[in-house]
């Protein structure tokens, strides 16, 4: 027992740091735009295609890999997706012309799509469910601490170098994780004899309470990434900052999201059926402070506050997805990614029509969205009616927290 739950723990270190830094690739690239325009002379416009080539390969392959980890295993699929995703990740410093970047960043964000949701599912797995929030928390504190803190690192490394510098410290350290994880991750097992995508998620979308919770994630992803994305362009509007000073600030999120992952469990034990109720409000409380506030001692807590918040309701709706079809936890994972990812980009579209009229308006409504997760969600949670989803021929059982 003691072997096994050290294995856990050197398992969970491992997938919280290629989080951390799978994550940060993408939100490291960001600040890069105007120097990568620069340097390719290219309008910023077609610098931004990059980055764009990135998501959207990301969103469409995160589909892809939650069903085809059931089938062949999920330590098999992390592991070729660290591989890929440091490979094109370091292939991004040779970068001299636009139409190089774009394919290497878009099969960058191909593989990377095959680590976030797989890894969830992977602690679904491996660990016990009185311990399975804590787990996730962790790991996904340590995914939003790498994309926070990102505009950080990636600026200091330009700074210093250039912006491919960035894309090759990435891979470096991405690659080294790849290695140690072919190493040290147990070896899962699949849950599935065969693989059909699509009737894969015709038995997944027949189940009514893992729609809701989808659905749910859905705004999560909508409030949290959709304010998140203008937080830096919010910051220089109200203080003189360079891009440093502006990245320090915005890792007070990241920070905000390791000690949610710490703290759920025990705010979840404490507070019992009025936990999801009471974070979602802390959540909209931080989000109405932020629009206030012109300190940046009080904006940085108020950003902690948030990623705290975000963190503790994530973790919660995320490991209560994967008990609704617990033996396709991939699959159940992937539209959870799909899912936080859509409502995050269809935020930012919306976002950027709203912070030219008015950018409170985008914190009051992520605000309100918040309010409403917080009445919604305990009620699809806590609910003690099981869905009577069709019967395939893996059998799938609900597991009731």
């Amino acid at each position: 027992m003691e072997n096994k739950q050290r294995m856990i723990t050197l398992t969970l270190t491992i997938l919280s740091f290629m989080a951390f830094f799978a994550n940060g690739d993408n939100y490291a690239a960001a600040p890069l735009i105007l120097k990568i325009a620069e340097d390719l002379t290219i309008s910023v416009s077609q610098a931004a295609l990059s980055a764009t080539a990135y998501m959207l390969t990301f969103g469409l392959f995160t589909v892809l890999f939650g069903p085809i980890s059931d089938r062949f295993g999920k330590t098999k699929v992390i592991n070729i997706a660290a591989f890929g995703t440091a490979i094109f990740s370091i292939l991004g410093f040779f970068a001299e012309s636009l139409p190089y970047l774009i394919v290497v960043r878009a099969l960058n964000g191909a593989f990377a799509a095959g680590i976030f949701p797989v890894t969830l599912a992977l602690i679904g797995d491996l660990v016990a469910p009185e311990k399975r929030q804590a787990s996730i928390g962790k790991v996904m504190g340590m995914m939003f601490l790498g994309g926070a803190a990102a505009t950080l690192i990636g600026g200091i490394v330009s700074y210093f170098g250039s912006w491919q510098h960035v894309y090759l410290v990435y891979g470096i350290a991405e690659l080294a994780l790849a290695i140690i994880m072919v190493w040290k991750l147990p070896k899962s097992q699949p849950s599935t004899t065969k693989v059909s995508i699509i009737q894969t998620y015709k038995l997944a979308l027949s189940n009514k309470r893992l729609l809701s919770i989808v659905g749910i994630i859905f705004i999560m992803g909508y409030s949290v990434f959709g304010t998140f994305t203008y937080m830096g362009e919010y910051i220089k509007q109200n203080h003189v900052l360079s891009i440093l000073y502006v990245g320090m600030i915005l890792t007070s999120f990241g920070i905000g999201t390791v000690i949610g992952g710490k703290v759920a469990p025990i705010l979840k034990q404490k507070l019992q059926n009025k936990y999801l109720t009471v974070m979602a409000l802390i959540g909209s409380f931080s989000l109405i402070l932020m629009s206030q506030l012109t300190s940046i001692v009080f904006l940085s807590t108020s950003l902690v506050l948030f990623g705290l918040a975000f963190i503790s309701v994530q973790s919660m709706l995320v490991m209560n997805a994967q008990n609704c079809i617990p033996k396709q936890r991939g699959t159940a994972m992937s539209l959870a990614s799909f899912n936080m990812f859509v409502g995050g980009a269809v935020a930012t579209i919306v976002n950027g029509q709203l912070i030219t009229l008015n950018i409170n308006l985008m914190f009051l409504i992520a605000a309100t969205l918040f309010v409403v997760i917080g009445l919604v969600a305990p009620r699809v949670i806590l609910s003690k009616q099981k869905e009577q989803s069709p019967k395939p021929s893996v059998v799938m059982t609900e597991e009731m927290e």
